[in-house]
């Protein structure tokens, strides 16, 4: 079915209908814009919902339940799922609001066009239909001024009173008359017939391939629709398989709650190690004798109960009956049980172990760059690292108190208390194994490191151990730089450098951004990295300003280099 056959008649219908059809797409695409803006919003208040339960720095103590680990998985992936509404509203944007919008303006521009043909070809008819009416109409009065002519004539012409001249006269304005007649019929009939192939090209020819051309501008428009829904419907499923994994994810973190496990974290936590207490004996008041005061015999009473039930007496003050301290916490944890107390105090010893390893790991680099700018002088001025060194052992030493501090604490707890008549100083587990002993041993329980005698004090070959012990490690510290003769180091691996480094200190080397440079040695954790220019030049640039590429053997050598110079110290 053709438009411009069928619909030859119906110019202003047609042009309401594309109208509001072009309306219809800019109708459309402002309901994609809000639904849009519905995703964004739902995603935000989706986000801000999971922000708002993660859980705080105060309750880091719950990730030990399970249930509360899968609650927290859960908030994780509800911000996935949140991030997907918002990958909905971005395609939403910009694969139909902005291509509708866009095709809605060209639409609106092709339909000017040939509506403004349309009307050109009708104005154009129309002033043809005008000028036929107004041949029609000369050659109307043409005609009807021949008649009167002719009667005139007649009418002289039959009066005997009318000279001969007069008739001639008459006769002669007769034939005028009826040659301008005839003039204007060959005129309106060679028009009409003009007029009859101009109309019949409009509306056989003209219109229709107008009214066919909006026809194909309205149908690629109704498809343009089709497409843009389903669009609608297809951004929507390719989420789906990412937010079926985030549901997913969730299920998964509900089943992994363990409720005996939780339980069993429960005693953990607020275990207090101390033991139920024993039978309350009777006061027997009615006998003459001085009477106890009710708590210390309480205490007393439970106490002795105690030591001959378990040999363990732990405290005369029920735990139970304690008031807690509404203050601050002492340093010592003293305000808790004897268990929740030996653990706090083990983990903060653990935590400054850990401490006093990454200042020991900075010495140890330091005292290698010292050694270095001793057998080349050239690269730097040894004395330059001693003030960082005097640092980095007062540091070293503060945290060692701090670890005997706390030791003492723990022994104290766990009932091997060092008398007065001990040596008053104990060197940290961690001081006296040193690099010798990987890190992962320092979580170890402090107490079974200790070396204690059968009443619970420390011994003094523990102290003449950890001071032998000790010596050595200082002693051997930096035999990798001990030979004068030492050959160049070899290359495991190349760098680029990300940043300019002008290199003003003594021992590093001054980079330009861009340049490629030979790595000699990786980073120990010190935040440099030894390069190489050329044979003449080398130095220490900044590790945060190249990036390494080392070699796979070299990786593999520099590995077993550490672990057999661990070894052998």
């Amino acid at each position: 079915m053709s438009w411009g056959t069928e619909l030859w008649d119906q110019f202003d219908n047609l042009e309401k209908h594309t109208q509001w059809g072009i309306d219809f797409v800019e109708k459309y695409t402002k309901f994609v814009k809000e639904r849009s803006e519905i995703e964004l919003n739902y995603a935000r208040q989706i986000r801000n919902l999971s922000k708002k339960y993660q859980p705080k720095k105060k309750d880091e103590d719950e990730n030990k339940y399970t249930w509360c680990r899968a609650f927290h998985s859960t908030l994780n992936e509800l911000n996935d799922y949140a991030g997907q509404h918002e990958v909905v509203a971005e395609n939403m944007t910009s694969q139909i609001i902005a291509d509708l919008t866009r095709y809605a303006q060209e639409v609106k521009t092709e339909r000017k066009t040939h509506f403004h043909d349309g009307r050109k070809a009708q104005q154009q008819i129309e002033a043809s239909w005008k000028q036929l009416e107004s041949c029609k109409r000369k050659f109307e009065r043409d005609c009807k001024e021949a008649d009167r002519a002719q009667q005139y004539f007649e009418k002289m012409d039959a009066d005997i009173n009318v000279t001969k001249a007069d008739v001639e006269k008459a006769r002669q304005q007769a034939q005028m008359r009826h040659q301008m007649a005839s003039d204007s019929k060959n005129e309106y009939s060679s028009y009409l017939q003009k007029f009859n192939q101009e109309q019949n090209e409009h509306y056989y020819t003209i219109i229709p391939n107008i009214f066919q051309n909006i026809q194909a501008m309205e149908e690629k428009r109704i498809e343009r629709m089709g497409e843009s829904l389903k669009t609608f419907a297809e951004v929507d499923r390719q989420i789906l398989p990412i937010i079926g994994k985030c549901l997913d994810g969730m299920t998964q973190a509900a089943e992994s709650i363990e409720p005996k496990n939780d339980s069993s974290m429960v005693i953990e936590s607020y275990k207090s190690g101390f033991e139920p207490p024993g039978d309350v004996e009777f006061e027997d008041y009615g006998q003459a004798m001085k009477r106890t005061v009710s708590e210390t015999s309480l205490n007393n009473s439970r106490s002795d109960n105690k030591s001959e039930r378990s040999g363990k007496g732990k405290s005369k003050t029920l735990w139970p009956f304690i008031k807690k301290n509404k203050g601050s916490n002492p340093e010592d944890f003293s305000h808790l049980p004897p268990e929740q107390r030996r653990k706090k105090l083990q983990a903060k010893i653990d935590d400054i172990n850990k401490d006093i390893q990454k200042e020991m790991d900075q010495r140890d680099a330091l005292t290698k760059m010292k050694e270095v700018y001793i057998k080349n002088p050239q690269m730097g001025d040894p004395n330059s690292v001693d003030p960082r060194l005097g640092e980095i052992a007062n540091n070293i030493e503060k945290l060692q108190a701090e670890a005997q501090k706390f030791e003492g604490w723990l022994a104290e707890v766990e009932g091997r208390m060092p008398v007065k008549s001990d040596p008053p100083r104990r060197t940290s587990v961690l001081y006296e194994t040193q690099n010798s002993t990987p890190p992962t041993t320092n979580n170890n329980n402090c107490a079974q490191d200790r070396e204690s005698s059968p009443d619970g004090s420390y011994t003094e070959e523990q102290s003449s151990e950890v001071q032998s012990k000790v010596q050595p490690e200082t002693a051997e510290s930096g035999d990798e730089f001990d030979d004068p003769d030492e050959e160049m180091l070899p290359t495991i691996g190349t760098c680029k450098a990300l940043y300019p480094f002008e290199g003003h200190n003594e021992g590093t080397l001054a980079v330009t951004e861009g340049e490629l440079l030979y790595v000699i040695e990786e980073d120990k954790g010190d935040g440099w990295t030894r390069v190489r220019r050329n044979e003449e030049e080398e130095g220490y640039v900044p590790t945060s300003y190249v990036e390494v590429f080392l070699d796979s053997n070299a990786k593999e050598l520099f590995s077993w280099r550490r672990v057999y110079l661990s070894e052998d110290s």
